[in-house]
Parts: C-alpha cells; sequence; structure tokens
C-alpha cells in the first residue's frame, strides 16, 4: 500500500492560542510558577505538555488560595470580577485575552453602558457555560442575555431595544438565522442592533478545510473533545467527505480505516490542535 500524507497547512492554532501558548512557555522557561485560570487550550496533549513543564490549572476560586507566582489568563479571556481576585491577591498578572476577544469584551461593556440609559438589552449568542461567553456576559454584570438556540429567545423582551453580538467561535450563518427571528418578532425592528463579531480567522477555515477534505480519501481529524471549534470543523470534513475519523490522539488511529491500495490521507485539525500533535499523528500512519 502506497501511502502518501499530508498536513493541512492552515489548520492548528489561530493567532490568540498561539500568543497565550507562547505567554505560558516564556514564563515557564524562567522558572516561574505558573497558575493558567481554566484549561489553557481545549487540547489535552497540549495542556499535558504544559503541565509537564510546571504549569498549574486552577479554578477561579483557587487564586485566593495562591501567595505568590503568576496568574495566566488564557486566550478565551475573563470577567472583571477575574481581575479583582487577582489584584487582591496581589498576584503578578500575564493578560493573553486574544485581542479579538479583548476588542469585542470593550464593545459589549459600552454597549451594556448605552442599553442602560434606553432601557435595552444586551444578547450574546454563544455556546452555554463557554469561558469566552461568561468573559463577555461578565462586561454586563452578568445582565446580558445569553442565547444558544432559538429556543432562548423567550427569555428577551421583544417590546424593547435588543443588542446582539456573538461569541467569536460561533457560526456566522446561525447568527444571521437568530438575528432574523428576532426582527420578525420584535415590536420595532428598527430598535434591534445586531453586530456579527465571530472571528474570521476562525470562521473562515470551514471553507479552506472543506477544500482541504475533498482532496484526499480520507481525513483525520486531530482535536480535543471539548473543542466547540473542533466540532465545527470536524463537521464541516465530514459533510464533504464521508471517510473523516475524529482523533485526540495518534494511538487512535485505526490500521483497518486504510483500505485502498493507494491512499491520499489529509491530516487537520482545530484553533486549538498543536502542530507537533499533527505531525506525531503523520509519522505514527507512516509505521503502519
Amino acid at each position: 500500500m502506497s501511502l502518501k500524507v499530508d498536513i493541512d497547512p492552515h489548520s492548528g492554532f489561530c493567532f490568540g492560542v498561539t500568543k497565550a501558548i507562547e505567554a505560558a512557555d516564556a514564563l515557564l522557561g524562567k522558572g516561574e510558577k505558573v497558575y493558567c485560570v481554566g484549561e489553557i487550550v481545549h487540547n489535552q496533549a497540549e495542556s499535558n505538555r504544559l503541565e509537564l513543564k510546571g504549569m498549574k490549572t486552577i479554578e477561579l476560586n483557587q487564586i485566593q488560595d495562591i501567595n505568590s507566582g503568576t496568574i495566566l489568563f488564557r486566550a478565551h479571556g475573563e470577567s472583571p470580577l477575574s481581575y479583582t481576585l487577582v489584584k487582591d491577591q496581589n498576584l503578578s498578572l500575564k493578560d493573553a485575552t486574544c485581542p479579538v476577544v479583548l476588542k469585542l469584551q470593550k464593545r459589549i461593556k459600552a454597549a451594556w453602558l448605552h442599553q442602560k440609559q434606553i432601557d435595552g438589552q444586551i444578547a450574546i449568542y454563544g455556546k452555554p457555560g463557554h469561558p469566552e461567553l461568561i468573559g463577555l456576559a461578565g462586561q454586563t454584570n452578568d445582565e446580558a442575555v445569553l442565547i444558544s438556540a432559538v429556543k432562548d429567545l423567550t427569555q428577551l423582551n421583544f417590546s424593547r431595544p435588543i443588542e446582539l453580538f456573538s461569541q467569536t467561535t460561533m457560526s456566522p450563518e446561525e447568527f444571521e438565522e437568530i438575528v432574523a427571528i428576532i426582527k420578525s418578532n420584535a415590536d420595532n425592528p428598527k430598535h434591534v442592533l445586531h453586530h456579527n463579531t465571530t472571528c474570521r480567522q476562525v470562521t473562515g477555515r470551514v471553507p479552506r478545510i472543506k477544500q482541504f477534505a475533498k482532496d484526499y480519501d480520507l481525513i483525520l481529524f486531530v482535536s480535543g473533545k471539548n473543542s466547540s471549534n473542533g466540532k465545527v470543523l470536524y463537521n464541516a470534513c465530514q459533510s464533504v467527505n464521508p471517510k473523516s475519523y475524529f482523533i485526540t490522539k495518534p494511538e487512535e488511529v485505526e490500521r483497518h480505516w486504510f483500505t485502498s491500495s493507494d491512499v491520499k490521507v489529509g491530516i487537520c485539525g482545530a484553533t486549538s490542535t498543536p502542530l507537533w500533535l499533527m505531525e506525531a499523528v503523520k509519522d505514527t500512519i507512516l509505521k503502519l
């Protein structure tokens, strides 16, 4: 069997994740104690690599138990409460919030202050429990209406102004569907403001990964199971190539997937998938 194995050049860490990983590596390289609030990236293999170098993953409420070291805020961003907790403990802070997310946080806070003056509402379209969404909602003192599906729109008062934003990693098409439904229910559609704040660097990967998946007999998609971006991109692969397999590590590669006498294999991944992990998958395939 002759194998041709390629790694998608557009897969792997996005800019925000790269920035956070580099910040962690730099601090650990100086021998500092590093405490990351939440999983630094939704990829267990990469998290394990950093933890082996000394980084510890903590929950937000554990900050009050730390007396020395550096607190790291990951790319997803944090709420104002998190900054207060670090300041109260007099700890060093390395803020690796993605610049795109940081800009969005500021926009949402400004919009919330404006909407309060006109008896309006802030709504945010996102994934329930996602760290980025928690940080965005925190800019509104957790007063924003969180929308994950059409059923959640019943929380809105359609007689009042509404201003809608989106978590950066959500589907722009689904966001526009939510906007259309809100406008159709609003007493005055002109009082509905909406901002498609999905990240183009992330959402732009969907058409690219579809094109990549079309060109191969078999696709191995490498991602952490907790990555919402990973699920979206894997589904995009499957929609154009039924022989797409989701794996989290090289050990999950199955020999029986490779049945053709001449197989072209494509390897791709989420914005939270490190290049070294995709390369390890490639090496495993070539050793079969």
